[in-house]
């Protein structure tokens, strides 16, 4: 869905300067438009979207504007910068890793969609989700706040999904030449400047030509219906309500009507069409009817993201009013809203309490059973705490919130040895940035300065910041106190970084 196109191509660099809450969120949006602003010069396909049997052969045409492997690194660099500037940015291991269980779903569902693609999350409460360049989607909590079930929020995430296995991004690039540079920069601008001010984003978008701004509107609606298409096949396919993609845009469209001329940029410039709705509601006609049922994980982070946008007050009395007069959508998740929304207010008994209220209404889930550890340790007893989070471990294997949970109340409880082995063992099974960084501070924690360093490089190697975890082995390098095995593993790992940023500097557009 691209209720607000926010997609640009950001050079491939790591790129240095100083951060502050005044001056970031501008420093970072205005970084990302660096090369120029595909997003908005969407060309026309070749061949007729309304036969799926006959989409274009993607693979020559795109890879020849913009091959897959130059697109994926230019994906994890804005990834990285949103990680790193974007204050919206929502570091929630939890409700990201629901966002990717659902992707994976439909990603399963997708005739060749390749390996790769990430879902995050952004603290917005504005209705949006948005695809980025290597396969990297935003979805906003507005967006997860506002859909009516399950189905229809998977039919946002298909349609944004068709927009990278079809290679839009790229194929736009084809046109491109058509617009000027200025003209894209500014359309970028403006884009850009709509995430936080209307006003400027109208201005710069004046300032920009009206044949660009029509080839932008042109070129967007056939992406967009094809990724329509697209987008209901795996919908479909992945077991959702097929439906659900029609009752979602056209609730979209019915609202964006009351705007009228003051409606916001995103909706005016997007090319949400009659014909868009209706194509939609066309191919639902001969689905059979089924009732698909919402997965507990979904009500859980609704209730999650419910509990966090109000004061803490206003959230508990808002979930216990629900729980009183027995109005909510699943009674498990109102249970264990009301437990988050009782741990920001620092009442440890009070959250405990409503979990195990949870687990009676039939939560099983490694959300509940995260905060229930916490609850034990919040109320300084540790023993109970450990041992709920490793029983909560041993029914969830490799959720990332519980495995970084437990570390860090090893961490927390000065249990090094322990803590280490368990890191050692979880990353083994998989690299983990997060969990690299709890490592690197268990070593600091016993200066090992050198295992510090190391562990801290291969965090940033993981988020794609090779300069950044080049620097780190080499401080690591120059640190005392590793054995020779260790030195050794340090010097062989710095070589292989400093090859594979070689290897990215030779990267270039044909």
């Amino acid at each position: 869905m691209r209720v607000r196109e926010s997609v640009a191509i950001t050079a491939c660099r790591e790129t240095r300067g100083t951060w502050s809450p005044q001056t970031g969120m501008k420093n970072f949006r205005v970084s990302l438009v660096i090369l120029l602003f595909v997003g908005l010069v969407m060309s026309p396909a070749r061949a007729e979207v309304d036969n799926l049997p006959n989409l274009p052969a993607l693979g020559a045409s795109a890879d020849a504007a913009l091959p897959w492997s130059f697109e994926r690194r230019i994906g994890q660099d804005i990834m990285r910068q949103i990680r790193q500037q974007e204050p919206s940015y929502l570091d929630d291991p939890e409700i990201e890793g629901y966002l990717n269980t659902l992707g994976g779903r439909l990603i399963a569902a997708a005739p060749d969609a390749g390996a790769g693609f990430h879902f995050f999350a952004l603290k917005d409460p504005s209705i949006n989700a948005f695809a980025m360049f290597g396969g990297f989607i935003g979805v906003n909590t507005g967006l997860i706040l506002n859909v009516e079930n399950e189905s229809e929020l998977a039919g946002v995430l298909a349609h944004e999904l068709s927009h990278v296995t079809q290679r839009h991004l790229a194929r736009g690039l084809e046109k491109q030449k058509q617009i000027s540079t200025a003209s894209l920069l500014v359309m970028a601008l403006a884009i850009l400047a709509a995430n936080s001010n209307t006003n400027v984003a109208e201005a710069a978008m004046t300032a920009g030509t009206a044949g660009a701004v029509q080839a932008q509107l042109n070129y967007t609606r056939v992406f967009e219906r094809e990724a329509d298409r697209v987008g209901f096949q795996i919908l479909v396919k992945a077991g959702f309500d097929g439906h659900a993609m029609a009752s979602f845009f056209g609730r979209l469209q019915k609202a964006s009507r009351t705007y009228e001329n003051n409606a916001p940029v995103y909706l005016r410039t997007h090319p949400l069409t009659v014909e868009r709705i209706a194509d939609m509601q066309n191919r639902g006609q001969d689905l059979p009817y089924r009732q698909v049922v919402d997965s507990q994980e979904f009500h859980l982070v609704r209730a999650r993201l419910q509990a966090e946008q109000e004061t803490p007050a206003e959230a508990v009395a808002r979930f216990r009013k629900s729980l009183a007069e027995k109005r909510y959508a699943n009674q498990a998740a109102a249970h264990y809203g009301l437990a988050v929304a009782l741990e920001r207010q620092g009442d440890w008994s009070g959250m405990e309490k409503s979990l195990v209220d949870a687990r009676v209404a039939g939560a099983q889930s490694a959300m509940v059973e995260r905060l229930f550890a916490e609850a034990r340790l919040r109320q300084n007893d540790a023993d109970e705490g450990l041992r709920r989070y490793r029983n909560a471990i041993a029914r969830f294997p490799d959720v990332p919130a519980l495995t970084r949970g437990y570390a860090e109340a090893l961490l927390q409880q000065g249990k090094r040895e322990e803590g280490l082995r368990f890191l050692e063992t979880h990353l083994r099974a998989g690299p983990d940035a997060h969990l690299y960084r709890i490592k690197a501070r268990f070593h600091a924690s016993g200066g090992e300065i050198a295992q510090h360093h190391y562990a801290l490089g291969e965090a940033y190697a993981l988020e794609g910041a090779l300069l950044a975890a080049i620097e780190q082995l080499e401080l690591a390098q120059r640190s005392t106190g590793g054995n020779f095995y260790e030195q050794s593993a340090i010097d062989a790992r710095l070589r292989q970084l400093k090859r594979q940023k070689v290897e990215e500097t030779r990267l270039s557009l044909p």
